[in-house]
């Protein structure tokens, strides 16, 4: 069948009927009134009912806001019931029980939201593992990671020492920690040294308002004669041991601006300041005198170019600076202040050492910077100077500094070569060299640390010694069978060189000890490992004028393990005075005592003298090993002059506090129960302290202060 055509719409007709237009929202009339609105344009049907106008606004209105939900706690609650079911099949460890306090303090509850409980990898570094549910409580060993006091005025002082906190219990707030610290330090540490009482905080200027800071140094400058023998006393004494400078180069920096100080630039006068100042730092009282005359005493000229040395870092803006010079003379300056801030405030400049030197990117190695060959030993140079330097201040302060260095961090050691080998703007590496350089004690002490601290990761005993004797060949084919003893730099290598080596014995032979299984011959044995070490430190000392370029550097304890020797003594001997088990003859006993004379009295003056915390500590633990000492048969022992002065210091100090300043020191939280009746029965088993993988030294102490080591060695119950 065709199809029917159908016709076509006349045109001008009608148009068809338009599809409604529907908006997103009333409109105003239906929305006043609060009735239902179909939302029809132009004209919604209950306005046309009701005849009243209907308009729609020109923009959607803001929407009436909903009552919050509590959407957070439904997931939270969501988040209990998956773990209980993950925990029916085994799929999560059970729920641990909340650890009992025995301080009857608050126990922190995490309750804003799903955590997750914090565990650490061998390097330190923090790792997460499973969810666990927001009523999680802390375990008790995380919560007694750090410690916080009320110091001083009432100030509180946050350290995470080990070393710090079970002293500060035992000895009841014998050791101030506050931020002011007199008690720790007072200023007689730095009049001792540098023949002066210590200047203000460092730095206001530059902590507050650099800008308006700036003062002209011009009158500070020395004659250029004295400049030249300050250059020259610096090139002898310090430059040998930290090897921050580049001599060549520094050397006609020095000549120049010695003849004329206004042409220096603000970069180069802090430099210049801060070599005057380590000079002065380095020679004795009557060196001083001989070299600059009676009008220029020791204390003056310390006084003078620290101050100088200070204000020419803040005219130099060094918080902002990316100068590398700059930044050698903050450790300069760093490194001649050690006794000049309390511990607090020298581990904060440090902090701030290590912070510049990441901003100009220290801690990433030139080569792979694709920078030219001088500027990479530089830095390598300098970046093995400031981490230790800043491992020192934070052990120091209590607060432990950075345990290892992080994997991004990858700046290696810089090439055995003499600074003639090097220059700016060759384009070529330089060849290491086989033999002795200027290099020497610096790099000993690099391989020394890297050893050591492999030392304190073996698995086994055997896997120790096996370490050991490999050390030994390495230290001794690349550095002491090159050194000649007659050689000051040389000797004191050789000694520090063998020092970290019977460290490492003592490392691999503690874990028995650690474990109640080493006999007394075994522990006879540790006991003479540590008096080899004191007994070179004693050595040391007894060299005079041959090493006395070098004393500021030996007078602390420079060698590798001297406070770890120290424990280890001083604990032997209270083990075996106060258990009665004979652990030692009357010689060995007789002999170790002798030493300690020798360290007290003869070449460490400052460990009575120092009203510093660590000083003090060690005070107190030899008198404690004294006076346990089993008597000798038939014979009178009068009392070493070391151990009266001791006794007086500490009797002077208790008298202080029972003053009212033992108040000071309380902890504002204790889970150890009666701390001084828990050091009478336990005695050195409590002390602790944290082995930096990294440990390079810039000085002497870096390297010593052991604290994870020193509590393996006082809770293996020496």
């Amino acid at each position: 069948m065709p199809p029917v055509p159908i016709a076509q719409a006349p045109p001008g007709g009608p148009p068809p009927p338009r599809p409604p237009q529907f908006m997103p929202h009333s409109c105003q009339t239906c929305a006043k009134r609060k009735v239902k609105c179909d939302k029809i344009s132009p004209t919604c049907s209950s306005c046309r009912k009701t005849g009243f106008d209907c308009a729609y606004p020109s923009s959607q209105p803001r929407a009436r806001r909903k009552r919050k939900l509590n959407i957070e706690m439904s997931i939270l609650e969501k988040l209990d019931q998956y773990e209980s079911i993950l925990r029916q099949h085994d799929l999560l460890p059970p729920k641990p029980e909340p650890p009992a306090h025995s301080s009857g303090g608050p126990t922190p509850m995490i309750s804003a939201g799903p955590q997750v409980p914090l565990k650490e990898d061998a390097r330190g570094a923090i790792l997460i593992t499973e969810p666990v549910s927001r009523h999680w409580q802390m375990p008790a060993d995380l919560l007694s990671e750090g410690r916080l006091f009320v110091g001083k005025g009432g100030q509180p002082r946050y350290t995470d020492s080990v070393l710090w906190r079970k002293l500060r219990d035992q000895f009841e707030g014998d050791l101030q920690l506050s931020s002011d610290d007199e008690e720790e330090y007072d200023g007689e540490d730095a009049a001792e040294h540098a023949g002066s009482p210590p200047p203000p905080d460092p730095f206001p200027g530059a902590l507050l308002n650099m800008a308006s800071s700036n003062q002209n140094l011009l009158l500070y400058h020395p004659s250029q004669d004295d400049a030249m023998i300050l250059w020259k006393i610096y090139c002898e004494n310090v430059e040998p041991i930290t090897r921050i400078l580049h001599v060549p180069s520094a050397s006609r920096i020095v000549e120049t601006l010695a003849a004329n100080p206004a042409a220096s630039s603000r970069t180069h006068e802090a430099l210049l300041f801060a070599i005057y100042h380590f000079a002065v730092f380095s020679i004795s009282e009557e060196e001083c005198v001989e070299r600059f005359g009676p009008q220029q005493p020791r204390g003056l000229l310390i006084r003078k170019y620290q101050f100088a040395a200070q204000q020419s870092l803040v005219n130099a803006a060094f918080l902002k600076t990316t100068d590398m010079t700059v930044l050698q003379a903050l450790l300069l300056f760093l490194g001649a202040s050690i006794y000049s801030y309390d511990a607090h405030t020298f581990w904060i400049l440090t902090g701030v050492a290590v912070r510049i030197g990441q901003r100009i990117g220290l801690h990433r190695d030139g080569e792979k910077l694709g920078l030219p060959p001088f500027e990479v030993q530089m830095r390598r140079r300098i970046f093995c100077q400031l981490l230790p330097l800043d491992g020192f201040a934070s052990h120091m302060s209590g607060i432990t500094g950075i345990s290892a260095i992080p994997e991004g961090w990858d700046t290696l050691q810089p090439l055995n070569v003499n600074d003639d080998q090097i220059w700016p703007g060759m384009t070529e590496t330089p060849t290491e060299q086989d033999g002795p350089t200027s290099m020497i004690y610096f790099l000993s002490r690099i391989c020394s640390a890297k050893l050591i601290a492999k030392a304190s990761q073996v698995e086994s005993e055997e896997a120790g010694r096996l370490l050991v004797s490999q050390a030994k060949k390495e230290i001794e084919e690349a550095f002491i069978r090159h050194c000649d003893v007659v050689n000051p730099l040389h000797f004191i290598t050789v000694s520090m060189a063998r020092a970290g080596l019977t460290v490492m014995e003592l490392r691999v032979r503690l874990p028995k000890v650690k474990n109640n299984t080493a006999t007394d011959a075994e522990r006879r044995e540790l006991f003479q490992l540590a008096m080899k070490i004191l007994g070179t430190d004693i050595a040391s000392h007894r060299q005079g004028d041959f090493l006395k370029g070098y004393r500021w550097h030996i007078q602390p304890f420079y060698l590798w393990g001297t406070w770890d020797s120290l424990i280890v003594v001083l604990s032997t001997l209270w083990r075996s005075g106060r258990l009665g088990n004979h652990l030692l003859a009357p010689a060995e006993t007789d002999d170790a005592w002798k030493k300690l004379e020798k360290i007290y009295h003869d070449h460490h003056a400052e460990l009575i003298e120092s009203k510093r915390a660590l000083h003090v500590t060690f005070g107190r633990l030899t008198l404690r090993a004294w006076d346990v000492r089993p008597p000798a048969v038939g014979v009178a022992v009068p009392e070493p002059s070391f151990i009266t002065a001791l006794r007086a210091r500490a009797e002077k100090r208790q008298a202080g506090l029972e003053t009212g300043a033992s108040t000071l020191s309380t902890p504002l939280t204790s889970t150890e129960g009666n701390p001084l009746e828990q050091f009478e029965t336990q005695s050195f088993d409590d002390l602790g302290i944290d082995w930096t993988a990294e440990a390079i030294s810039f000085d002497a102490n870096v390297a010593d202060l052991d604290w994870m080591f020193w509590d393996q060695l006082v809770h293996g119950g020496l």
